[in-house]
């Protein structure tokens, strides 16, 4: 089995590019493949490989400026759920578009996933997900409200919106690793929400540590890795993804007159030109001609 590692943290790199050449040069030495993002607020990404050299990179990163107290995440996978390793510079480790928002200065007040079923129960509290609209589709706590968003860059605009909706109510938020609340909860105090609270470790952790038979979420979490979503136990759920929006779907969904292997799906019929079209297919191919092969192509 295969060690998968998602992990974020935030702290100051006066120059995030100076620290990419070696970070990637490890990765690559240890056959580690993911996506890490580097910027001014930290680091975020997740990444897979054998023991030993998931071990190398994690002590790596820790001793980055900042970064002592680093804490992850870790599951399995039996089959590498990534291509290739890639490590990015970005403005954002987790794109809001507020730049004023910093979650090293404050953000809400962490519940561990023992105490998070009593806010989901509790009358005046307010359950938002932040996740886009695509990840809430196939599973959510239940109760939760919805914002309906294509990016978490929508959150903010939804929220000034929607707040009146909210008047009188605590706010508890919540993501798949924790990363995102740590700038809504943020972003909540910012605009005059006194009582904001935040899922620690997000859904992830609490799918690893919440008994099903107490737990009150429904369906899979997605993951932007080959496992496409996980379940109780960190297991997968058998979700498949369209690879042309990267977007995850069921059996269901693939019986639909949209879905098309590789090129479409329901979700993103309408989001792409004859062009676009065309090179999905093309690269499909490669994909199935790949397959026969008994390897694996890099965009599949």
């Amino acid at each position: 089995m295969l060690t998968v590692a998602a992990l974020y943290h935030f702290t100051r790199f006066e120059d995030p590019a100076a620290l990419r050449e070696p970070l990637l040069d490890l990765c690559l030495a240890g056959g580690v493949r993911g996506t890490l993002l580097l910027a001014r607020e930290g680091i975020n990404g997740t990444i897979a490989g054998d023991r030993a050299s998931i071990d190398a990179v994690l002590a790596h990163i820790r001793a980055l400026p900042g970064c002592a107290d680093l804490a992850w995440k870790e599951s399995e996978a039996a089959d590498m759920p990534f291509g290739r390793m890639k490590v990015r510079l970005k403005r954002e480790i987790v794109t809001m578009g507020e730049p004023d928002i910093d979650p090293r200065a404050s953000v809400g007040h962490y519940v561990d996933p023992a105490g998070w079923n009593a806010l989901l129960r509790a009358n005046d509290v307010a359950v938002i997900d932040t996740r886009n609209d695509y990840e809430v589709a196939i599973g959510t706590f239940a109760g939760a409200v919805d914002p309906g968003t294509r990016s978490f860059r929508e959150f903010p605009a939804w929220w000034r919106a929607n707040a009146h909706r909210f008047e009188g109510k605590r706010i508890a938020m919540f993501c798949t690793g924790g990363i995102r609340c740590e700038k809504s909860t943020s972003f909540l105090l910012s605009e005059g929400v006194t009582d904001v609270f935040h899922l620690k470790g997000g859904i992830l952790k609490y799918l690893e540590e919440m008994p099903e038979e107490d737990s009150l979420w429904q369906g899979g979490c997605f993951v932007f890795d080959g496992r496409v979503s996980l379940g109780h136990g960190l297991r997968p759920t058998g979700h498949d993804m369209c690879h042309a929006c990267r977007r995850p779907l069921t059996e269901d969904d693939k019986t639909r007159p949209e879905y098309e292997a590789g090129v479409r799906c329901h979700r993103c019929a309408e989001e792409y030109d004859d062009a676009d079209r065309a090179r999905f297919r093309e690269r499909q191919r490669q994909v199935e001609r790949a397959a026969d092969r008994g390897t694996r192509h890099l965009g599949g």
